[in-house]
């Protein structure tokens, strides 16, 4: 798609490393901007702490632009290192929109040795969504750099398209005034009359969210959870495992992926419902990072998202409540201060 693009691509990324992926897509998005294409690169300060300016020397001097999001000072100093830009897109021509897990890197094409195959999912968009992720694009543009908008720069979509499935983005972060995404998710599990299938890469929930789930489950809906059985942040994986486990207890089905490291962050409801997008199931996600989802109203798309889910079962090992109250006094330790831990983690 970007080798096709016509127009612009704006692309934003949590993480963007100086990896062999990296550099791919930065030669990649040089040649268009040498071809007169316009291109934007917006990242995370933190996320990509290992990126330079430098790194796109080239792109920038064929009329494209890089930017860091919440820039550091001198690159030491960052009083919004807690508030990250978590969003994934990539926008082309205003015709084709990508949203997701997946960020930039060798790690997420499964070549990082520690974390082994990654197992994540993104969404590939066409349509009158698209405009809607480009609005989030641009918004989130003009704060990194604090150009002017102009949306007859962005907006202006040639193709018809013919699709009947809605699309809903849904966007939070600190300077939303409820937790959108969080609520999303909390509604659309309180909708559920018979199955929720979830996959998150770290499940520490608030309250009301915890609440949701068991209101549902001795409501007779039946819940999956799945979650990686490989940590990436110790605390998170502990935290993870107490919450899993409560909920055990009211009936939920908790799967441990085992092929690699699950980062999807997909949820399918009564698979009719279901939403792909870059929100994980943490206080970080729901209160400080910024986040985007994309929901989507359509038995079809929902199936085949439940369909993955049942195929990752058989790469999964299924954590039953015998099995947990098995676990050391060790682990029990490192739950619990874990959870104690949990709302800054």
């Amino acid at each position: 798609d970007i080798r096709n693009a016509k127009k612009e691509i704006n692309i934003q990324y949590y993480i963007i490393q100086r990896d062999n992926l990296g550099k791919k897509l930065r030669d990649e998005l040089t040649k268009k901007a040498k071809e007169g294409i316009k291109v934007r690169v917006l990242y995370d300060e933190v996320g990509s702490r290992k990126m330079t300016p430098s790194f796109f020397k080239e792109l920038i001097s064929y009329g494209g632009e890089a930017q860091a999001f919440f820039p550091s000072i001198l690159r030491l100093i960052n009083f919004r290192i807690n508030n990250r830009n978590h969003r994934k897109l990539c926008i082309i021509d205003g015709e084709v929109a990508y949203i997701g897990g997946f960020n930039v890197g060798d790690e997420y094409l499964g070549l990082d040795p520690k974390m082994g195959y990654w197992r994540d999912t993104h969404f590939r968009i066409k349509g009158e969504s698209v405009n809607d992720i480009q609005g989030r694009f641009i918004l989130d543009w003009h704060q990194a750099t604090k150009q002017p908008i102009e949306l007859e720069q962005f907006l202006h979509r040639t193709e018809t398209h013919s699709g009947t499935v809605p699309v809903q983005i849904v966007a939070s972060g600190p300077n939303s005034t409820t937790q959108h995404l969080k609520n999303m998710y909390i509604s659309l599990i309180m909708s559920a009359k018979e199955s929720v299938y979830l996959q998150t890469p770290y499940f520490i929930p608030d309250a009301s969210f915890m609440d949701a789930c068991k209101i549902a489950l001795l409501s007779g809906v039946e819940i999956h959870i799945m979650i990686p059985n490989k940590p990436d942040h110790l605390f998170v994986y502990w935290a993870t495992w107490s919450h899993v486990g409560e909920l055990l207890t009211y009936g939920a089905n908790i799967y441990l992926y085992e092929k690699g490291f699950l980062h999807a962050k997909t949820i399918v409801v009564d698979s009719e419902v279901s939403s792909v997008g870059t929100t994980n199931i943490d206080p970080r996600s729901f209160s400080l990072n910024f986040e985007v989802n994309a929901v989507v109203y359509d038995q079809p798309i929902a199936k085949k998202l439940k369909n993955l889910f049942l195929e990752d079962v058989q790469c999964s090992s299924k954590l039953t409540l015998e099995r947990y109250k098995e676990r050391s006094l060790l682990i029990k330790f490192k739950e619990a201060v874990s959870r104690l831990l949990s709302p800054i983690l």
